[in-house]
């Protein structure tokens, strides 16, 4: 990305909104090179425009950033939950810590029990992937003879969990309790594998 660019993000950031006129006085550029450059911007899908209207006269765009757009900036995500991590598992037997994970798990399928009612079983399997998506794993399903399997190809608590694997048992619980029957996991990213790969019969039950 261009050095313009980089500037663009980083006042829209420190300011909220501009319009085009404000960030070409603020950066020293002329205004169309600074529409250009926000369109391209607009492309990548790191700030979005809308019409805003002062007093008489036609409205104009002003620019803020994205979702996309504000997470090209650092946060601390990370070392806060491993802090917060740590003082739990200072304070609290490994039993409390592992139940904490569960109810994170129910609650977060309690948000979607709406919609897995009367659902077959492939049809909460597609649904499940979408949950995982939303939740930062991107996932698929497919059949291994009558076995049903699943694999998460990204882990947004990878680097959370190389310190503190108990939050695998999140994605792990939130499978179960969707499908309602028990998940073995065959491989795990924090073991070394590509992939997490988990393993549903669906002849058993919880």
């Amino acid at each position: 990305m261009s050095a313009t660019r980089e500037v663009i993000l980083k006042t829209l950031k420190s300011r909220g909104t501009m319009t085009i006129a404000d960030l070409a006085a603020s950066l020293g550029v002329s205004p169309v090179s600074i529409r250009h450059h926000l369109s391209s911007l607009q492309a990548e899908g790191l700030i979005a425009a809308e019409e805003a209207r002062h007093g008489v006269g036609r409205p104009h765009l002003v620019y803020s950033l994205t979702e996309a757009g504000l997470e090209r900036f650092p946060a601390k995500y990370v070392r806060l939950s491993g802090r917060l991590l740590d003082e739990l598992k200072a304070t609290l037997p490994t039993t409390a810590i592992e139940a904490i994970f569960e109810r994170m798990a129910e609650s977060m399928v309690a948000d979607y029990a709406h919609r897995l009612v009367g659902k077959s079983l492939d049809q909460k399997m597609s649904l499940l992937v979408e949950m995982l998506g939303e939740e930062g794993f991107m996932a698929g399903w497919n059949m291994v003879g009558e076995t049903y399997q699943l694999t998460e190809y990204n882990c947004p608590y990878f680097r959370i969990g190389q310190k503190h694997p108990e939050v695998c048992r999140i994605d792990q619980t939130l499978i179960s309790h969707v499908l309602e029957l028990p998940v073995e996991k065959n491989s795990c990213v924090l073991d070394g594998d590509e992939r997490c790969i988990f393993t549903i019969v669906p002849t058993r039950s919880l």
